[in-house]
């Protein structure tokens, strides 16, 4: 009895096409965590700048934390992304003190 190896190419295409499908959206996914982690610095440093001098911000993706010391103002900036949450901190003095 001889074995029939027909249809054995297209089930290891069909596995190497699925493996590529993942890597790639595993790669998009860590593309997106990035952009996700320079918002968060953005944000957190914005934000910083802006209650530094007495003005208020909101940042477009995320939320941000505001903790004022007496010469100092700390934010922390959360961003949600694919792999977890981004959160960046900045530190800017307080103007006029």
């Amino acid at each position: 009895m001889r074995i029939d190896d027909r249809g054995s190419v297209s089930i290891e295409a069909a596995l190497a096409l699925s493996s590529l499908v993942i890597v790639a959206a595993a790669i998009i996914g860590a593309l997106a965590t990035m952009g996700a982690h320079l918002a968060a610095i953005h944000a957190a440093s914005a934000g910083a700048r802006a209650y530094a001098i007495g003005t208020d911000y909101a940042p477009a993706r995320g939320h941000i934390e505001v903790t004022t010391g007496t010469d100092t103002v700390t934010v922390t900036a959360t961003v949600p992304a694919v792999f977890g949450d981004m959160t960046a901190t900045a530190v800017a003095p307080l103007e006029g003190h």
